[in-house]
Order: structure tokens, then sequence, then C-alpha cells
């Protein structure tokens, strides 16, 4: 049984990408918000997306307008009440999120599923707000939906596991990867990703180097398209200091997880990055960008500490069964476009260096923050490897 009727609440940019790859891959889409002018904004930016498209060659004019015509805006959500799957991609807020489907089981069908685009909360509190909590499931896209190859889903502990087959072999047929992952915080890419910035913040707080000495290091040494002061300013910084708080608390404040005061103070300034036209860099026209350090014994040691940082947080969610080796690794690639698995990467420089150079920075901070993982230990114990 295949799904054909969705609806996305939420006409925003992730609500209108969601949009798009449903009603690409053949589906009848509504798109809902409250908000006329949103309505009008996300129509004139889809037909503004597929003549870009049509230029490119990727279309021809009938199969853009095709699938433009598969896509009805609409505000009122007893519209819905007939689709087979709602995939809501509101505010990151618990509370408005639970509120709204609990709406939604008054409307739709009792065979419709209903699932939510939240990047790191509670599935299962979610889940909890509707009666019929078995057919609520977590279906988060990366921004740009229409780009980013990858989806994660996420069954909460009610959800049957009929409506987790047919999400992930919906996702699928829309010629999209999928991870399955368990409903801890952050889920795969929000959880794994956090060193990625934290620990290059760390390193600049400690006076170690400056911003585009680290975000030169992970480019040049570690093949990552973008250094993490400039990904933080491409996301917000806003956006980013949120997730971070948001997985910080939802884990009991554990330190490896700990936000750092220079984002928030950033946040606070309202330097949020590209957006705001200032954050770790200055976007104004004519700034100056400082130039990096070029000390190849600088750049090593920041690379060296930040990608340990990422395999022992991978190793770790392997470890408490968050997703496979595979889907980790899959995840992080298709998600933030990391150059390599994690896991494929703590294999090729050798599970016992790995161990090795993380207990290095335990003996050197006496931190909870960078104790290792189990699995690394056992694996190197046993002269074991992730992938055979």
């Amino acid at each position: 049984m295949g799904i054909n009727n969705v609806a996305v609440i939420g006409a925003g940019t992730m609500g209108s990408g969601i949009a798009q790859v449903a009603a690409t891959a053949g589906c009848s889409v509504l798109l809902y918000d409250a908000y006329p002018q949103a309505l009008e904004r996300a129509a004139m930016q889809l037909k503004n997306t597929f003549s870009k498209l049509v230029e490119k060659g990727k279309y021809s004019n009938a199969e853009a307008q095709s699938i433009l015509n598969r896509i009805t805006f609409v505000n009122a959500l007893n519209t819905l009440k007939n689709v087979e799957l709602v995939i809501e991609a509101i505010v990151e807020n618990l509370e408005v999120k639970r509120k709204l489907f609990a709406e939604l089981e008054t409307i739709v069908t009792p065979h419709c599923i209903l699932a939510s685009n939240t990047s790191s909360l509670s599935m299962a509190s979610i889940a909890a707000s509707v009666k019929t909590s078995g057919r609520v499931v977590g279906i988060h896209f990366f921004n740009p939906a229409p780009l980013m190859a990858l989806v994660e889903v996420i069954p909460a502990v009610q959800t049957r596991t009929d409506v987790l087959e047919l999400a992930v072999s919906t996702i699928q047929s829309w010629k999209k990867t999928v991870a399955v992952a368990k409903d801890t915080p952050g889920f795969i890419v929000n959880r794994v990703a956090r060193p990625f910035y934290s620990e290059a913040l760390r390193i600049y707080e400690e006076g170690i180097a400056d911003f585009s000495t680290i975000d030169h290091a992970m480019k040049s040494l570690g093949g990552f398209k973008m250094g993490p002061f400039e990904l933080m300013d491409f996301i917000g910084n806003d956006v980013n200091y949120a997730v971070t708080e948001s997985v910080f608390s939802a884990f009991y404040f554990d330190p490896r997880y700990k936000p750092a005061f220079t984002q928030k103070r950033l946040t606070e300034a309202g330097f949020l990055g590209r957006k705001s036209g200032r954050g770790y860099y200055n976007y104004a026209e004519g700034a100056q960008k400082t130039d990096p350090s070029t000390d190849e014994a600088l750049l090593n040691s920041i690379f060296n500490r930040i990608l340990i940082m990422l395999i022992n947080e991978a190793a770790d969610a392997c470890h408490l069964g968050v997703a496979s080796a595979h889907d980790i690794d899959q995840a992080m690639q298709k998600g933030v476009n990391y150059p390599k698995g994690l896991l494929a990467w703590a294999d090729e420089r050798g599970i016992a260096q790995c161990v090795n150079e993380i207990d290095k920075l335990y003996e050197e901070y006496h931190e909870d923050r960078y104790r290792c993982s189990v699995l690394l230990r056992k694996l190197a114990r046993n002269n074991q490897r992730f992938f055979s």
C-alpha cells in the first residue's frame, strides 16, 4: 500500500521543500499555513525554483507545471481530513507541536499517519498528545529538503511497526536515503555533529586558534566543505545554539554537550551569521577576513582534536543503539555532507589510536566531556573494527 495524498503543515523553507519532494514523487500535496502571506510567498518561491530547474534542463515546462499542479495551498486545517500522511514542519517547540497533533487527530481519518519533522524533540512526548499514538512517527528532513539525500525516520516507543515500515517505504519511494534512529535527543545527525561545533568553540575559547584557522584546518586536512564557524554562520547562531541547549538539557546536562558562552553572547548580540550580516565573520561589503595560520603542527592538532571527538560521539551513538554503524556513517555523509563516515574513519585511523587520542585529552583535562566510548575500548581490546 502506497501513500498518494500528503499534507505538509508550515509553508516556510522546510515545509515548502518537503512539499516539493512529495509532489515531485507524484503525490498530491496540501501545503497548509495559517498565514495567507506565507502561502503566497511559498507559491512564488516554488514557481521560481521550478523556473530555474527548467532553465537548467532538469525538467521540461510541462513536467515542472505538472509537479506544481500537484501542490494545493490551503489555510484551513479541516481541508486535511482525507490525506494519508501529515508531516508538520512548524516551530521547534514541543508544546506547540503537541497542541497541533491533538487538533489534527480530530480532523484526519483513523488511518492517517501523523509525522513530525522535529530535529531533536521527544517523539514519545509528541505521540502522547494523541489518543491513537501508534500512528505517530518522526520524519526528519534536512535543509534544503529537495537537495539533501538523507531523511531520519524516528519511531516513538508507541509507534506501530506497520506505521514505521510504511513511513520508511514512502520516504524511500521519494528517492531519499532513510536512516532509522532511536528516539533520543538529537537523533543521529544533531547528536553526532555536536563536537564539530562545540570542540571548535572550545579550542577558540582556550585561545589556541582563531575562527579562520580552525575552519581552515577542518577543510584543508579533513576535506570538510565548510569549517565549523562558517557552517554555524550559515545555519544561524540562534538556531545552532538552540539545538545545542536542547540536546544539553535533554541529556541531563551531560558535559559532552555543554554550550559555549561565545555562541550564547553572539546570539544575544544579534550576530546570527549570514542572515544578520555578522556572526563569527563579518559579511559586510568590503569586510576583511583574517588569514588563517599556516602552522602545520597547529592545524594538525586542531583537526585531530575535533575529529576524535566526532568519532567518539559516533561510536557512543552506535554503542547505545541510536542507529547501526552503517546508518550513522550514511547519515553523517548524506545529512551534513561529511567527507567520510566517522566510524569508517575510525577504522582507517586504527581503533587503538582513537582510544589513545581521546585518553590523552581526558588525561589533560580530567573532564567527563573527554571520556572514551566503551565501544571504542572494547573494539581496541579485541582488535576489532566497525566494518570488516
